[in-house]
């Protein structure tokens, strides 16, 4: 990776880390961009060049988040309900649990939860709003969510590969969602 490239990874993460530094000391709607950049230690233009507002950087880390996920997953154009998937989903909330946690007690849960079916439709492909096929992706997403948030709070004291366990072999996941893998 270039200089350039890895100094602007630095401002990033300086923005973001700050960002919630703050937000553990007051209201979102409170901090402003003066503050993040001091707190963060870097300049206006930088804030700028690579955000429109405090909420993109919140949207950029999830979609970064997000995107590096999709790297990740068996995208097996049959069936993307598989316990691999399910695995890998709790290996990322798990990696990533303070982020998640700070966002859904700071209030930011219902733009994750949103987020998180948005890249679930792009991954299952065009679908009628009143399909039946998409009332199980929102129910196996909000589903997986929750049960995310709660293994989280709870300090992840079960393994991901329990929770995953637990999570697919939960009443009707196995049935609805999840063919067999042979």
């Amino acid at each position: 990776m270039d200089t350039r490239k890895k100094e602007n990874m630095r401002v990033k993460t300086s923005i973001t880390k700050a960002l919630f530094q703050l937000m553990h000391k007051k209201s979102f709607s409170d901090i402003t961009i003066t503050e993040l950049i001091r707190t963060a230690g870097v300049a206006r233009v930088s804030f700028y060049r690579n955000y429109d507002s405090k909420e993109d950087v919140l949207i950029k880390l999830i979609e970064g988040v997000l995107d590096d996920f999709r790297s990740t997953i068996d995208s097996n154009e049959t069936n993307y309900y598989t316990y691999e998937n399910v695995r890998r989903s709790f290996e990322y909330f798990k990696e990533y649990g303070d982020f998640v946690l700070d966002l859904y007690q700071f209030g930011y849960g219902s733009i994750l939860l949103e987020m998180l079916n948005r890249f679930h439709e792009e991954i299952a492909g065009t679908m009628p709003n009143n399909s039946i096929e998409k009332y199980k992706l929102y129910i196996y997403m909000g589903a997986l969510f929750n049960t995310a948030i709660m293994w989280l709070q709870n300090g992840t004291k079960e393994s991901v590969e329990d929770i995953s366990d637990m999570f697919c072999n939960a009443r009707g996941i196995r049935k609805y969602f999840l063919k067999e893998e042979k």
